[in-house]
């Protein structure tokens, strides 16, 4: 299945911080969700934990074996489990994930990236 990726910016980079339904990174800002990876940083289709699939994390598991380590995802304002199908996919191709509030998420994303870690970021815009 072939997705098209709006909003790309074809670097990996720290998130400095997010509101009003969006985020601001790399001097530019983006409302909604965003994927953040190795190969950039990518608008994201779900709104709420329940939606975050396997299909949305396509991109994710695109990457060469060994690339990410480690998902950050945030929540939205709470802490919530991924559905079963998504965890089990993550295992499936070797990436932890750690389930956070967005805030939480973010600054835990950039004090990782910033060690060098492989690492990416899955972060559900906080609703305005």
């Amino acid at each position: 299945m072939a997705h098209e990726h709006k909003g790309f910016l074809p670097l990996q980079c720290t998130i400095d911080g997010y509101a009003q339904g969006g985020f601001h990174f790399a001097d530019m800002s983006h409302k909604g969700s965003l994927l953040v990876l190795p190969s950039g940083v990518y608008a994201w289709e779900p709104t709420e934990t329940a939606s975050i699939t396997p299909d949305n994390l396509a991109l994710l598991f695109a990457l060469p074996q060994g690339d990410v380590d480690l998902l950050i995802v945030g929540t939205g304002r709470t802490l919530n489990i991924l559905p079963s199908a998504t965890r089990a996919a993550l295992a499936e191709h070797g990436i932890r994930h750690e389930p956070m509030a967005t805030a939480l998420a973010i600054s835990t994303y950039n004090i990782v990236f910033g060690e060098g870690r492989r690492v990416a970021a899955a972060l559900l815009a906080v609703p305005l």
